[in-house]
């Protein structure tokens, strides 16, 4: 850690940063909370460190020299990691902070009502929810929560299921379509197609294999790279989506969305609560689990008693 001897004070470097993005003295000392001459003060010995001018002062503001822009390059990422990192920190050792990882569209239609409701009843402790799509084990581990999407068994993680995977087809009441007597019916209606290259996810083509159906989209079908998009997509009519039933069943109660067929596929994996195995969990975050666990709803909730139910083996998250 030699190296670190030799970096200059970071109060240098966080007013470097500011003018550089302001392009004013001005500014930054009003982001800074400090004095003009502070600042240029900071600069200053920044240049005296870096041996070399960093701005070019003129009468509408300052520029960055070359060796200014290469600067920023480096410190921009530094200084957001560590604002991550500390942030990160605070609040995993907050008394009343619990933090939780979730993907986007669990954390959207599922998680963010419930913290809401959560808080009219304990003011005093503040849920923060940060969404990811690459969320995995290890991402977990550097919150109080994660919600997880799997078979329920992830080394040194406790896990309690939360609800089951069920998906089918959902589209605007107002859209005509002749009701489905089988899964391939579907084929030709006017699907809203799903792109998970980049995530894992089922899409319709996996879909209609768990049916025993061969699917190929047309190439001018509406297709999107989220699941929060495509659902988005089939509330304003455009056409019928995937819907995971912890997603739509609110709207299929309101009557905002309606089931397509009585077809649908259930992987036989859940969604879980998970944390750490051997961390003991901070007193808001055992108030925070014991409220979510009981608010749960009986695991049918708004399922067609009808419904099909397959099982493939088949793997995806939202």
């Amino acid at each position: 850690m030699k190296n670190l001897k030799r970096l200059p004070p970071i109060h240098s470097i966080s007013a470097f940063e500011s003018v550089a993005r302001h392009g004013s003295f001005t500014a930054a000392a009003e982001e800074l909370h400090l004095g003009q001459s502070a600042v240029s003060k900071q600069i200053r010995t920044l240049e005296e460190h870096t041996k070399t001018p960093l701005f070019r002062r003129h009468a509408r503001g300052v520029e960055l020299t070359a060796a200014g822009m290469e600067l920023l390059k480096a410190v921009q990422p530094a200084l957001l990691q560590l604002s991550t990192g500390i942030e990160e920190v605070r609040q995993r050792h907050d008394a009343n902070t619990v933090t939780i990882i979730a993907t986007h569209a669990v954390a959207h239609y599922w998680l963010f009502p419930r913290v809401i409701a959560f808080n009219r009843v304990h003011p005093e402790i503040t849920v923060s929810i940060r969404s990811d799509n690459s969320i995995n084990a290890a991402k977990v581990t550097e919150h109080d929560f994660g919600i997880l999407y799997g078979e329920g068994s992830w080394p040194f993680l406790e896990a309690v299921p939360l609800f089951a995977e069920s998906v089918y087809p959902v589209c605007h009441p107002e859209l005509a379509l002749e009701e489905p007597r089988k899964p391939e019916d579907l084929t030709h209606m006017p699907l809203i197609g799903l792109d998970s290259t980049e995530w894992d996810c089922i899409g319709w083509n996996e879909w209609f294999r768990s049916f025993g159906v061969e699917y190929q989209p047309a190439q001018n079908s509406l297709t999107f790279n989220q699941v929060t998009l495509a659902y988005e997509a089939a509330r304003q009519g455009l056409g019928v989506a995937l819907g995971w039933h912890f997603m739509v069943k609110d709207d299929l109660r309101t009557g905002a969305l309606k089931r397509v067929g009585t077809f649908s596929f259930d992987s036989g994996k859940q969604d879980y609560l998970v944390h750490k195995a051997h961390s003991p969990l901070k007193h808001s975050g055992l108030v925070f689990r014991e409220w979510l666990l009981a608010s749960l709803s009986p695991p049918a909730d708004g399922l067609r008693k009808e419904t099909h139910i397959h099982k493939p083996v088949l793997q995806g998250v939202r």
